[in-house]
């Protein structure tokens, strides 16, 4: 055979059966979720902060990064809105490489699909349970978003899911603020189409279920530059690609209007610390445009505990294995800085 059944796994309910929410993680989640909602419908203006490592690869670093995050939230929280991003499955452009911890609860051990479940569940779990705030995490496979759903306060769309039919319907059933990025090839119309798609309500099939959805008003934009023909990273973040977005997004007539910026990927080149200057010349632009400042609701930046990148086995503590991310102290910095610019 061509694919190898190795065992069933559980279906989501049984999971969140197993590992129940208590009432104050129920009650922390309500009451940011009410937040976050009013950030990208306008009625508030501070700015949101997706933050945190390219991929969560071990459960204590992570933890003790998002906890660094909930004392920065409360130096800011009059101006800034930290989402931590805790990302449990990594795209691979191969196929190759780290897969994220729900395919390897450990990256120096065998895959384990069933531990990995269990393992993305009780981190989401322990991380708003010890630092108060909610968090964000990429939806790579639509079948396995139920694991986190009653977790997850922000979902992302990857650059090579966002043309995927199953992603833009899953979206429209999704309760929470819907990141959509550029593909890969910079088309923003495709963007905006799945934008669309996820903010209309849809009858498909999921997980062997016949469901409809009522459509995702909170569907939104996530800028992360694309690659030109030559495979070389072009940026999309500057004021004119920021002015043109705007326009696109009032022909569309599309509701809530909001774009998140993604300092790193191809806007960076993958330069982790050029995305300190990106966030400041967002920022200028915003000043300088009161469309752009009421479009731009805020960024998403790779950043972990240790500056850079290192390859599996390293072992060194809160340092990325897969992107290089900005170190602590560059990240407080930059938050602090942003603050102060807004």
């Amino acid at each position: 055979m061509s694919m190898d059944f190795k065992r069933k796994l559980p279906i989501p309910q049984e999971v969140k059966e197993q590992y129940p929410l208590s009432p104050e993680i129920v009650e922390v989640k309500k009451q940011r979720d009410a937040e976050i909602r009013k950030i990208f419908t306008g009625e508030d203006d501070k700015f949101v902060l997706i933050i945190g490592p390219c991929s969560a690869d071990r459960e204590d670093a992570v933890l003790d990064y998002t906890c660094r995050l909930a004392t920065l939230q409360e130096k800011v929280k009059d101006k800034i809105f930290i989402i931590p991003r805790i990302y449990t499955n990594k795209p691979r452009t191969t196929g190759d490489g780290y897969k994220g911890m729900v395919h390897q609860p450990d990256p120096e051990k065998q895959p384990d699909l069933y531990e990995g479940i269990l393992a993305i569940r009780r981190l989401h779990t322990r991380a708003i349970e010890e630092s108060g705030l909610v968090c964000a995490d990429e939806m790579l496979y639509p079948e396995n978003y139920r694991y986190l759903s009653d977790l997850l306060s922000y979902v992302a769309i990857g650059a090579r899911s966002v043309e995927d039919q199953q992603h833009r319907l899953t979206s429209s059933g999704i309760d929470a603020p819907v990141g959509m990025k550029n593909p890969t090839s910079g088309d923003i119309s495709v963007m905006l189409n799945s934008i669309t798609a996820a903010q209309h309500s849809h009858s498909f099939i999921f997980r062997g279920w016949d469901v409809t959805t009522s459509g995702n008003p909170l569907a939104h934009a996530i800028l992360r530059g694309y690659v030109n023909k030559h495979g070389q990273p072009q940026p999309n973040y500057h004021y004119e690609d920021l002015n043109l977005l705007y326009d696109m997004y009032q022909e569309k007539g599309l509701k809530n209007m909001a774009l998140i910026i993604d300092t790193n990927h191809s806007n960076s080149g993958k330069k982790y610390l050029e995305q300190i200057r990106i966030a400041k010349e967002v920022l200028h632009s915003c000043r300088h445009n009161s469309h752009i400042r009421a479009l731009v609701k805020g960024f998403m930046i790779e950043s972990y505990i240790e500056d850079g990148c290192q390859k599996i086995g390293e072992g060194v503590y809160g340092k990325s294995i897969t992107d290089p991310c900005l170190g602590w102290e560059k990240t407080e910095r930059l938050v602090f800085d942003i603050a102060d610019l807004l």
